[in-house]
């Protein structure tokens, strides 16, 4: 093989054997079982550095039961698919004969990374297979000529920062000399062994040029010397690979069994989440992690104490393949032409292109459209003209497709054709023609020779219709005549035959005659005519000499003058046109004929149908739930045609969409329209069909709302009952709907009769109502029905009928329990008495004061027809009493006794006195107060006060008999006593003070002091609160804290990591009365640690230490992944 020559995957071919299937780590075996997919195996190629290279796999899929995956790699694990590029080029073409997939990689301008060992992977459900090749990159050996600052260039074509800076152009080519065989020297080995600032020397040596890929290289090997480690027994892979959306597991195997490791992703700590979770069995670490994506690639780190393990995890995203193919198009000039394509992922990129020109949305303008539905792309090409020919292509980073689009000349349609004639002299000739085409214009031929308009000779083109017209025919018209369409090889040919008639010329007279041929429009001489239509009625008249033709309606003649109503008389024939026909047109029509051998009349009726007129007085006349009953009346005129029936739409209020509702007409003149929104405005129209055609619109009816009325009320029951009146009550109705509701309609009748009477005109909104004027001792029944715009709900009735009788009720009081007992209030307070009774007829209230009527003008009664109300706005000490309550009626009565007492602060105590005195102690007396505050006194307050220092001191509180003893009394002062009452209200608000005092005189005691020893206060340092460990947030300013004691004063020393912190600004050392802080300002990553506190003195020394871990907040970005 040629050196500067690019192999192809077909030049060499190698067949190597079938590798056993590696594990990738990370990777969950596979299941498949290997099989012989491959027709054809890429191809181990040795290729010149700079050229392309190009390998091809086939895969025979007529056995598969689905589509094959092929996946390219490099080593054991890269996947290539994920590096599509420039660089990389993937293709998928399928033969629909063969069933054949061809896969092709291409790899452009190969450097010399790319050398190595590949092996391509297809898969496809339960079967598999693979095969490995070999790429070799060979250097240049032609002499570079040339500039030498091109040969500075990067490998790669991501531009000029990209790849590693290659000097081999740079070399010059030496004639090979016959040199004495040299050992062999393992440079390597000597790279490892030498210093870094010897590099350079030791490549020139041995002629190494690619200084960056031996500096990469001599970095992996130090790398993967392996370490012996203490922490581990088996680290990590040194990389692992994973798909996207699937999960890899990271394992390590420690020392010790109970030893806790750290996972770090590009160095910040991992937490257990449901996205990485930690496994401990035994001495096996493993860090599963669920649901890879890009945000996933990473290095990753498995600490244990000081040792750590590294790997890195690639995550690889599959390509997009095509898995619809495009179809090839054949169509024709006009048309709408679209290419759709079927991808893997939905959301994939497509590029389109046409001949190798990329389509863009920019570039396109309004000629092509593209659209995505899912995993579906689609190009539109709006109307195909002969410039959109060619082959169009769609291309993923994972597969591409083509398909070819061809475009035709429209044929041209005859519709109708051109027919021969035969015509009589000065008759009228008419040619005519119909195409496909509106837009086609043509020419006119007479025996080969073009036809030209003239007086007599009109040519016209309406829409599809071409038309030749002859007047007044003559001999020399007589041809064939041609009519040939522009741009189209056809023709349309038909033959003009001139007949001539001799008649021999008999002087006669004959008497006019009228011929009418009226059979095929019903009735005898009766004509249907359309409104807007053109009438035109051929009569046929004979009589020699010719006769004279008059047409009148009514008494008006009708000339032949130019008008839209006119006659056209010829010598045998008399014609009777009206142009556009009116409704005002139809009537009796006379037409006489006269000549001097006699005359004729006739008379011709001559109806106008139209469609009809819209319907009148469209409206809604009930709504439901989402229904509405839509009534109208017949349209005035029915267009001179029985009426088939109408048609109805409907639209909301607001829009301008009107909906159809029927498409078969409908015969009667209501409509229930259906399925409807509750609640929303509708407006409806009505259009009359009749067999001419439909009516304009109707009017729009009046804006209606379908609403169902409430279900009916609920818990109706009678609440009272008088000699003519009722009482009811009711709860509002379960459902209300849209609507609401706008009140309540009562009506009553008698027991046995069905003619029911409302009770209130207008509807009530209150959920109770008394009926009046009702018959005494009738039986009535009653029943409450609730009112919304739909309507009235299904009426609440009352199950068994009430009479109408007043209910004799015995006068009852029912006492609350609160004023069962005594009612005791403070003076000033508010009373408000509320106490029901029960009695009917109304019952008389009568209030007693101390069985005496209650007179007092600031006691104020109110009654009603339940219950009576007692209140006194600020109530007073002269208010307290008894006070009876007694309801009659006739002779029979019930009365309550309620007993109120206003209560107030008590009076002070009296006769304040100083019984006795002993040793420390003194008796003290007094009467209780004369105003016990209208309740019982509940004890006493008793205070002291020395007679020096004037401060009053309490003694005794809530003392209940009217004498105590003061012990605990200073020797040597002098007290004085006073005293507080108390009740419910409180502390009486005056106190009742000693009239004598009480003197605690000196006994004689001498004290001996004892001689004064002052204690020893010294002691080694002794930490009372130790330093806790901590976590802190970066950029936070953190402090630590203990609390220490000794004497002398300790000297206080603070350490990180056993060294001494000095006069570093970015701590601040405090102590204040034994309590020792230090304050870290803003720390970061590195000012976690260990910290120690140490504080020595004569008698000793004492430290305590904490540890302080600084964790960096992710990013927001970073966190959310």
């Amino acid at each position: 093989m040629s050196r500067d020559h690019v192999s192809r995957s077909n030049l060499t071919f190698v067949t190597p054997p079938a590798p056993s299937a590696e594990h990738v780590p990370g990777e969950e075996p596979q299941l498949s079982e290997l099989t012989g997919m491959f027709v054809l195996k890429p191809e181990s190629v040795t290729a010149v550095k700079g050229k392309d290279a190009t390998f091809v796999a086939k895969v025979d899929s007529s056995s598969l039961t689905r589509k094959p995956t092929m996946k390219w790699l490099k080593g054991k694990w890269l996947d290539l698919g994920s590096k599509a590029g420039k660089h990389l080029q993937f293709k998928e073409t399928y033969d629909r004969n063969t069933k054949i997939y061809t896969y092709e990689m291409s790899i452009i301008k190969l450097v010399d990374g790319d050398a190595g060992g590949y092996r391509c992977e297809v898969t496809s459900k339960d079967k598999c297979d693979s095969c490995t090749f070999d790429v070799s990159v060979e250097a240049v050996q032609e002499e570079q000529q040339g500039n030498i600052l091109e040969a500075f260039k990067r490998s790669g074509d991501a531009g000029e920062d990209a790849g590693d800076l290659d000097f081999s152009a740079l070399l010059k080519k030496r004639e090979k000399k016959q040199n004495v065989p040299k050992e062999e020297v393992d440079v390597w080995e000597i790279l490892k062994a030498a210093k870094p600032c010897d590099y350079e020397k030791i490549a020139f040596e041995y002629g190494i040029t690619d200084l960056r890929g031996m500096l990469s290289r001599l970095k992996k090997m130090k790398k993967v010397e392996p370490k012996k480690s203490d922490a581990f027994l088996r680290k990590m892979e040194s990389a692992y690979s994973v798909d996207k959306g699937k999960r890899v597991q990271l394992s390590v195997e420690v020392t010790d069994p109970n030893a806790q490791v750290k996972w770090l992703k590009n160095g910040q700590e991992i937490k257990p989440s449901a996205k990485y979770v930690f496994e401990s069995v035994g001495n096996k670490r493993t860090l599963t992690i669920n649901k890879c994506n890009l945000s996933d690639d990473a290095a990753y780190e498995c600490v244990v104490g000081e040792e750590k393990s590294f790997t890195e995890v690639f995550v690889k995203e599959p390509p997009v393949t095509i898995t619809k193919l495009l179809d090839d198009v054949h169509t024709v000039v006009g048309e709408k032409v679209e290419f759709e394509v079927e991808v893997s992922e939905e959301g994939a990129n497509v590029k389109w292109m046409k001949d190798g020109v990329e389509l863009t949305r920019d570039t396109a303008g309004s000629k092509y459209r593209f659209k995505k539905d899912g995993k579906r792309h689609i190009l539109i090409i709006n109307e195909a003209t002969k410039e959109d020919m060619g082959m169009y292509y769609a291309f993923t980073n994972g597969g591409e497709s083509k398909a070819e689009l061809e475009v035709e000349d429209k044929e041209l349609e005859v519709l109708q054709s051109i027919a021969d004639l035969t015509v009589k002299a000065a008759e009228k000739a008419m040619f005519k023609c119909e195409v496909s085409d509106e837009k086609v214009t043509g020419k006119w031929f007479k025996d080969g020779v073009e036809v030209l308009a003239s007086d007599r000779i009109k040519m016209s083109h309406i829409g599809r219709i071409h038309k030749l017209t002859i007047d007044d025919v003559k001999p020399e018209d007589a041809g064939d005549y041609t009519f040939v369409p522009e741009g189209y090889a056809l023709s349309l040919s038909a033959k003009l035959n001139f007949l001539e008639i001799k008649i021999d010329y008999v002087p006669r007279q004959d008497p006019p005659k009228i011929h009418l041929d009226t059979s095929g429009t019903g009735n005898k001489n009766t004509i249907i005519v359309v409104a807007g239509n053109k009438l035109r009625l051929d009569v046929e008249i004979t009589g020699d000499p010719a006769p004279t033709v008059c047409w009148k309606k009514g008494d008006t003649v009708i000339g032949e003058a130019e008008g839209r109503v006119r006659v056209e008389t010829r010598k045998t024939l008399c014609s009777f046109v009206i142009e556009g026909a009116e409704r005002d047109d139809e009537g009796k029509y006379h037409i006489t004929v006269a000549n001097p051998a006699g005359e004729d009349k006739a008379d011709i009726f001559i109806k106008i149908v139209d469609v009809p007129d819209p319907p009148e007085n469209v409206k809604c006349t009930s709504v439901g739930e989402d229904t509405a009953t839509i009534t109208w009346d017949p349209p005035a005129f029915d267009g001179g045609a029985p009426l088939k029936g109408y048609l109805m739409e409907r639209k909301k209020v607001g829009s301008s969409r009107w909906t159809k509702l029927n498409f078969d007409v409908f015969e009667s003149t209501d409509y229930e329209a259906k399925k409807m929104i509750e609640g929303v405005l509708y407006e409806m129209r009505v259009f009359a069909v009749n067999g001419i055609g439909i009516s304009q619109p109707s009017g729009s009816s009046k804006p209606f709302m379908p609403i169902a009325p409430t279900s009916e009320p609920i818990r109706l029951t009678v609440e009272d009952v008088t000699d003519s009146t009722c009482a009811l009550k009711w709860r509002p109705p379960e459902r209300l709907g849209a609507g609401g509701i706008d009140g309540y309609i009562i009506e009553y009748c008698k027991e046995g009769s069905d003619q029911w009477v409302q009770a209130n005109q207008e509807p009530i909104e209150k959920n109770n109502f008394r009926v009046k004027g009702l018959p005494t001792a009738e039986k009535m029944l009653f029943r409450v029905v609730a009112v919304n715009m739909a309507g009235r709900s299904p009426p609440a009735t009352l199950s068994q009928a009430v009479t109408i009788r007043e209910i004799m009720e015995n006068p009852k009081i029912r006492v609350p329990r609160q004023l069962r007992t005594k009612f005791i209030r403070k003076v000033g307070e508010k009373i408000n008495l509320v106490i029901p009774f029960q009695g009917k007829p109304r019952p008389v209230v009568t209030w007693f004061r101390d069985d005496v009527p209650l007179e007092d003008a600031t006691v104020g009664i109110r009654t009603s027809d339940v219950d009576t109300i007692l209140f006194i706005r600020s109530a007073e000490r002269a208010h307290s009493g008894k006070y009876t309550l007694q309801v009659q009626i006739e002779n029979m009565s019930d009365s309550a006794d309620i007993f109120i007492q206003i209560v107030d602060k008590p009076g002070p105590p009296i006769n304040v006195h100083v019984t006795d005195i002993w040793g420390f102690n003194a008796a003290l007396e007094w009467k209780p107060p004369k105003d016990d505050g209208n309740c019982d006194i509940t004890g006493y307050t008793v205070q002291k006060a020395d007679m020096k220092t004037k401060e009053w001191f309490t003694v005794y509180e809530h003392n209940r008999r009217p004498s105590c003893t003061v012990s605990d009394l200073v020797m040597g002062n002098e007290y004085s006593f006073r005293i507080f009452s108390e009740n419910i209200c409180g502390l009486s608000e005056e106190v009742g003070i000693s009239k004598n005092t009480a003197i605690i005189g000196k006994t004689g005691l001498a004290f001996n002091p004892q001689p004064f020893r002052e204690k020893d206060m010294s002691s080694s340092p002794k930490f009372t609160a130790p330093l806790v460990d901590r976590c802190v947030v970066a950029g936070y300013s953190a402090a630590i804290s203990c609390a220490v004691r000794g004497f002398p004063k300790p000297k206080i020393i603070w350490m990180k990591n056993k060294m001494i912190i000095g006069g570093d600004p970015k701590f601040l050392m405090q102590n204040n009365q034994g309590v020792l802080t230090l304050n870290i300002r803003k720390p970061s990553m590195f000012d976690g640690g260990q910290y120690t506190c140490r504080a020595i003195n004569d008698l000793g020394q004492d430290e305590v230490e904490c540890k302080l871990e600084v964790r960096v907040v992710q990013e927001k970005a970073e966190g959310s992944k």
